[in-house]
């Protein structure tokens, strides 16, 4: 099923998120594996549980962060303690043995170290998750860098609509004065439209001067 979901992240999907991250931690898993298990319960790809994790979460939680991990700590030193006692098996000396050790300096005492054994499988699998880790931090930064370039071409989008509206209100300023301009001649023709006193009705005749003013021509004039 492919993700889709790209709704807003509630606060329980946070909590949600806070909550698988600090058991995997604690459990000594690796923070991938609880972004990709809160991908699947939220439908969301790991990459963006990652982001959120990274950009919000993180920092509400970081005590409790530094918690989990002591407790991870302390669960290994605890399970190595375990492993210990059940692996090395105790060691009997003989007399000649034990009259030797007694006779040793103190400084050059046998001490007998127990070495974690390390496989190949182990490294292959620390390696896989070190990729993985690698490559949902790229991911995470790519996501930023995209969401920085759409921030850029957002305020250069509103600088240019700011410019139009500007521009815009100034031709309405122009377009209501050559308004009122012309509101001014038509009722100073009216004014000079008269009728004499016989009741007959002689259309005057204007003509505009240079200035864009109205002036009535004497009649029978051209």
């Amino acid at each position: 099923m492919v993700k889709v979901r790209q709704d807003a992240w509630s606060h329980e999907d946070d909590l949600l998120l806070a909550e698988t991250v600090l058991r995997h931690i604690r459990e000594g898993s690796t923070q991938l594996n609880a972004f990709d298990e809160v991908g699947d319960k939220l439908n969301r790809t790991s990459a963006a549980c990652g982001f959120r994790w990274n950009a919000e979460v993180r920092t509400k939680y970081e005590s409790a962060i530094d918690l989990a991990k002591r407790q991870r700590k302390e669960k290994k030193r605890a399970m190595s303690s375990t492993m210990k006692k059940s692996r090395v098996p105790a060691i009997s000396l003989s007399p000649v043995q034990e009259e030797s050790k007694m006779e040793e300096p103190e400084d050059n005492s046998l001490v007998i170290m127990d070495t974690p054994v390390i496989n190949i499988d182990m490294v292959i699998q620390f390696l896989r998750e070190l990729k993985k880790d690698y490559h949902a931090s790229n991911q995470s930064k790519s996501a930023l860098e995209d969401l920085e370039k759409e921030n850029s071409m957002l305020q250069t989008k509103v600088k240019e609509l700011e410019k139009q509206l500007s521009s815009t209100e100034e031709q309405m300023i122009s377009i209501q004065e050559d308004y009122q301009t012309f509101i001014q001649i038509m009722d100073r023709a009216r004014k000079m439209t008269v009728l004499d006193d016989k009741g007959s009705h002689v259309p005057p005749t204007f003509r505009m001067d240079k200035n864009g003013n109205l002036e009535q021509l004497a009649q029978g004039s051209n």
